[in-house]
């Protein structure tokens, strides 16, 4: 019995991945943005290009992943994080060439604190969409979070070089809880 049920799942998440669409190609129009956040000559500039990167990531392959997708982040807002936990989850399973659905999952478990868990959705994000500022900006945070600091730096810095206006700039400023150590006298 338990043969015929594990069985299942695996046709079930078979036949799930092969309903999902390939997600949009926003590679040019992310790219794009990137080179206006690096040329944006304010911090209010730049945070509206970041809301047009988000439009563009948050953009799901079909309608039911965009209502999972949706649906997660509704609860996680309301921060009912089992419940947008398990939208993920289901995102995932059905489309998992999809970036932003192990980006959210990796916010889901930041907020848990499971950075480990948060740092192996975001590396898969990454390795999705490499331009992912926010999943770059997360992977830094989530190291931090696991006291790997020389990490979190130059994952924080690699973000930075894509958007050097992200407010998580502040960890590495004099103080910043990524400040690098000074020099012994």
């Amino acid at each position: 019995m338990k043969l015929a049920f594990a069985v299942f799942l695996a046709v079930s998440a078979v036949q799930a991945t092969a309903d999902c669409p390939v997600a949009p190609d926003h590679i040019s129009g992310i790219d794009s943005l990137i080179a206006q956040a690096q040329d944006a000559s304010t911090e209010q500039e730049a945070r509206g290009i970041s809301g047009q990167m988000w439009q563009l990531w948050t953009d799901a392959p079909d309608a039911r992943s965009q209502t999972l997708l949706d649906r997660g982040m509704s609860m996680r807002e309301a921060w009912n994080l089992a419940g947008a936990l398990a939208e993920f989850d289901a995102l995932v399973a059905y489309c998992p060439e999809y970036a932003e659905g192990y980006n959210q999952r990796a916010f889901v478990n930041y907020l848990q604190q499971n950075y480990g868990a948060a740092l192996i959705d975001l590396d898969r994000a990454i390795a999705l969409s490499p331009n992912h500022v926010a999943a770059l900006s997360g992977r830094a945070l989530s190291l931090l979070g696991l006291k790997r600091l020389d990490e979190a730096r130059a994952a924080l810095n690699h973000a930075l070089e894509l958007n050097p206006w992200l407010s998580e700039r502040a960890l590495l400023a004099p103080g910043g809880l990524l400040d690098p150590p000074g020099e012994d006298i």
